[in-house]
């Protein structure tokens, strides 16, 4: 065992990795860059935002006009509503208490779209750990309006109706 241990060591370092244990920079582009030009690249955006928790990027994919709407079960039975603020500031919240936040976006359930407004209603699976024994899943469709002033600008979300099932 003793003797293999000089034989990994000369194999390492011949083949220039000076320390086994520190990688060597990567300066290709991050994989997990987005591109919010078309919609597909805002859901990607959104899943990144969620997986780094990251209310920069998340922000970024909201219009200044933005409501996000959910049904209160368990309180009036009504649609609730709020603007992009309270959004961003519940989200920062999410992100902040949360450990680990899987989000995956499942099949398109449909699609109606022009060149400047698309509504998608997609369903996903999100997964919030707050810790080991804390751990929420949560089920549904994202009912998705994105819009955008003209063709070469990015896709922004102005509208979020959650539809949980």
């Amino acid at each position: 065992m003793r003797a293999a241990i000089p034989i990994v060591v000369g194999s390492l370092l011949a083949g220039g990795c000076l320390n086994p244990f520190a990688p060597r920079y990567d300066s290709s582009p991050a994989e997990s860059s987005c591109d919010p030009s078309t919609i597909e690249g805002v859901f990607h955006c959104f899943q990144t935002a969620y997986t780094f928790r990251d209310t920069t990027v998340y922000g970024q994919l909201l219009k200044e006009n933005f409501s996000f709407v959910y049904r209160d079960y368990e309180g009036s039975g009504i649609d609730v509503t709020w603007a992009r603020d309270e959004e961003m500031r519940a989200t920062y919240g999410l992100f902040q208490n949360a450990q680990k936040l899987d989000l995956i976006w499942n099949n398109i359930v449909s699609i109606s779209t022009d060149s400047t407004r698309t509504n998608v209603i997609r369903g996903f699976n999100l997964t919030i750990t707050f810790n080991p024994t804390d751990i929420i899943r949560i089920d549904g469709n994202a009912n998705l309006t994105f819009e955008r002033a003209r063709t070469v600008d990015p896709w922004k979300i102005v509208l979020w109706r959650d539809e949980l099932l």
